[in-house]
């Protein structure tokens, strides 16, 4: 599957089509979340779209099943698709990811240029590109990331609060 390119496609279309163009996305990043559920992760699914809206990284959350604290489902999609580049710049790149992304997370799509982060869900406890913090659009930082927040949110959220109930239960 490959998404339409900013040159030419994206900005051609209406707001509805648009929408329904980063939902479909948000949908293979929801089954890399669901994937995440097998290792006992917290089910967070990213993927990193390049200008030409090939896939070039794709991540799920891995703390618990490598021990890394950074294992995060954004870090790792950036890290792929850094590879698939050979450059740690992923200038004109789209992350697309099941969770609004944490300090760390945001940090990282400053410092590696991304254009624009299509997210499902917003967290109210921890998150840091609107919500709780605003890290990808502060003025002070190097570059500013555009935000698409609220895709298929109500599904993402709702796998999120499924595991944590299952836990907890």
């Amino acid at each position: 599957m490959t998404c339409v390119s900013d040159t030419g496609g994206l900005s051609a279309m209406n707001a509805a089509e648009r929408r329904a163009h980063w939902e479909s996305w948000m949908g293979v990043a929801l089954g890399e979340a669901r994937r995440a559920l097998d290792t006992g992760d917290v089910p967070v699914g990213a993927l990193v779209l390049d200008e030409a809206g090939r896939v070039i990284g794709v991540g799920r959350n891995e703390r618990e099943a490598t021990g890394d604290p950074t294992a995060h489902a954004e870090v790792l999609a950036m890290r792929a698709a850094a590879a698939a580049r050979g450059e740690w710049r992923l200038t004109g790149c789209t992350l697309v990811v099941t969770l609004e992304p944490c300090a760390m997370c945001a940090g990282a799509l400053v410092q590696a240029r991304v254009r624009r982060l299509v997210l499902g869900a917003w967290d109210p406890k921890a998150g840091a590109t609107g919500s709780v913090w605003d890290l990808v659009r502060d003025q002070r930082a190097l570059h500013e990331v555009e935000v698409l927040g609220g895709i298929r949110e109500d599904e993402c959220g709702a796998l999120l609060r499924e595991f944590f109930e299952a836990r907890r239960g």
